[in-house]
């Protein structure tokens, strides 16, 4: 039995609810692009290991931890805004915003000594930014980028020392990829190795 036959619903009304609900679409979109990321992840040859966090676990942010060449890595998938995206005719190329901040504020403590309470995420709060763009073509593919390589916060109620630690909390995206992203996550993920990055996984607490 399927969640439909269980609830009694058709296809054609769980579509309705979806449209009729943006925030529920919204929600379900999201816990689709981490099962494609996931599909994509666990087809890359290396990967011997990947396991979702717990969604309540406030302290481990990122949504999918993964092992590969023998190294820990944890991504976080975030989704384009919808009314972001655009296509350039000159440049043949869709560009677009990824709302990369958590969905509920939490007070967090900075490098610096100073806390703040924010929806931001923090440089080397997790390894690997995923971003889904299926907004762009109606297909699901995702470009890839280093958590160090990604622009920092510039709101200006934060003080110059804490927006360095601060991940912006919307960064253009565009297809095909431009640096700092990648169309291949294991591309990705070899260079950082060849960088010395990633973690033992016999040091990492699920």
């Amino acid at each position: 039995m399927n969640i439909l036959e269980e609830w009694e619903i058709t296809p054609e009304q769980l579509t309705k609810l979806l449209v009729e609900n943006p925030s529920l679409r919204g929600m379900l979109f999201g816990y689709v692009a981490e099962l494609k990321l996931r599909e994509i992840v666990t087809a890359i040859p290396g990967v011997s290991f990947s396991v979702k966090f717990d969604d309540h676990n406030r302290k481990k942010k990122g949504d999918l931890y993964v092992v590969y060449r023998n190294k820990a890595f944890n991504l976080e998938s975030k989704s384009l805004q919808s009314s972001t995206v655009k296509w350039n005719a000159q440049k043949q190329q869709w560009t677009g915003k990824a709302q990369v901040d958590t969905s509920d504020r939490r007070t967090i403590a900075l490098p610096d000594g100073s806390t703040l309470n924010t929806t931001l995420l923090l440089h080397g709060e997790f390894d690997v930014l995923a971003v889904n763009c299926y907004a762009f073509k109606g297909k699901w593919r995702f470009v890839f980028a280093r958590n160090g390589d990604l622009p920092t916060s510039n709101y200006r109620s934060y003080s110059k020392t804490q927006k360095r630690f601060l991940i912006a909390s919307l960064i253009p995206v565009t297809w095909p990829p431009e640096r700092p992203f990648y169309a291949s996550l294991q591309d990705l993920l070899d260079e950082m190795i060849a960088n010395g990055e990633g973690a033992d996984p016999a040091t990492v607490v699920i």
